[in-house]
């Protein structure tokens, strides 16, 4: 099963760059179309399920904009 995860944009920093957007493995990020932020971008945000956590996008950001959270794998129990 593949990893979940979501992230968390500040809009507040987000300045609409695209480099996130440009940088996931997954195409699961855009600009958001009908929201702007205080100082007049787009912040990007989550568009669809399939967001594995990977963290690129965080990486990336010039502005440490996003926040990555990943699921945590259940671990067999020991017998």
């Amino acid at each position: 099963m593949p990893l979940k995860g979501r992230i968390e944009v500040n809009e507040y920093y987000c300045k609409a760059c695209g480099l996130c957007i440009e940088h996931c493995p997954q195409g699961v990020i855009a600009l958001s179309k009908d929201r702007f932020n205080a100082k007049g971008y787009h912040p990007a945000e989550l568009i669809e399920a399939g967001c594995t956590g990977c963290g690129i996008c965080t990486i990336v950001c010039p502005e440490a904009a996003i926040t990555v959270y990943r699921a945590v794998k259940d671990k067999p129990e020991m017998a």
